[in-house]
């Protein structure tokens, strides 16, 4: 008697590459930077290399994934030549994606990114969060720069139910909140969805899944409500200069009437005698 043996069929072998998202700067502008081998117009994706890819974000971030240290110098080379507003200190998010045609398109918790293929539409989607991430990343710091500049200030107003005494504190104050309030709002829609998921719906889910994963929702809605508290103090703030210069307005009206009204009873005193 013969026994037949099955074996089960070998797992196909897990590919792992980097993804890199940098923030350069305020402004990425990709005209002049269009490829044969490009992917995509917005945003403006390519390839680089054997199996590499880079997108570039007009809100100012470039994504990396698959290249190697020597690849991504020579990308970031000639895109820093179209940076406008470059920042000293460049944030950086990055991912480990697992590819394998055995998996599901799934983000275990703290884990690395699994998908079935690393096809152009999989990357675009993967870079559009990764962009996000990062962006709100830098607009999360500098609003919350300026609540580090706003609480000792309330503090103080609440405590002396005074404004400062120098004016130049206070309109400083003004002028950084609006700065923020003008580069954080409207630079990246995040509820916008990336354009590939309208040719590739069965790509939802993944997006859903990374949306979840860097909470970029739930970030967005928190930096709204923070912008929107910006804006108020700093209408708050434009109100009591406002009543403050009137207040010192009214006080030296007063003080002329009363000059005036002195000079002409010495005037009087003079003119009898």
């Amino acid at each position: 008697m013969t026994s037949i043996q099955t074996t089960a069929p070998a797992s196909a072998p897990i590919r792992r590459v980097t993804a890199r998202a940098l923030l350069l700067g305020d402004r990425i502008d990709p005209a002049g930077l269009e490829r044969s081998d490009m992917i995509s117009a917005n945003p403006l994706a390519f390839h680089v290399g054997g199996n590499g890819f880079v997108a570039l974000y007009r809100f100012g971030v470039a994504v990396m994934i698959g290249l190697s240290p020597l690849e991504e110098d020579d990308v970031l080379k000639q895109v820093k030549l179209r940076v406008s507003g470059p920042h000293e200190h460049i944030d950086d998010e990055s991912a480990v994606l697992e590819i394998s045609p055995d998996f599901d398109d799934k983000i275990p918790p703290g884990g690395a990114i699994a998908m079935k293929d690393l096809s152009e539409q999989r990357v675009l989607v993967v870079a559009d969060a990764l962009a996000k991430t990062v962006s709100l990343g830098r607009d999360e710091r500098e609003v919350n720069a300026v609540f580090d500049i706003i609480e000792p200030f309330a503090a103080s107003l609440a405590r002396s139910g005074r404004p400062p005494s120098k004016r130049r504190s206070m309109l400083k104050l003004i002028g950084q909140t609006l700065l923020v309030q003008h580069r954080v709002s409207g630079r990246v829609a995040v509820e916008e969805k990336p354009d590939v998921l309208w040719d590739r719906p069965d790509l939802e889910r993944l997006y859903a899944r990374l949306e979840d994963e860097y909470e970029l929702k739930e970030r967005a809605e928190t930096l709204t409500r923070k912008l929107d508290m910006i804006v108020e103090t700093a209408r708050i703030l434009t109100d009591i200069l406002d009543a403050d210069r009137a207040t010192r307005l009214e006080a030296t009206i007063v003080i002329l009437i009363v000059a005036e009204i002195f000079l002409s009873l010495v005037q009087m005193g003079f003119l009898k005698h």
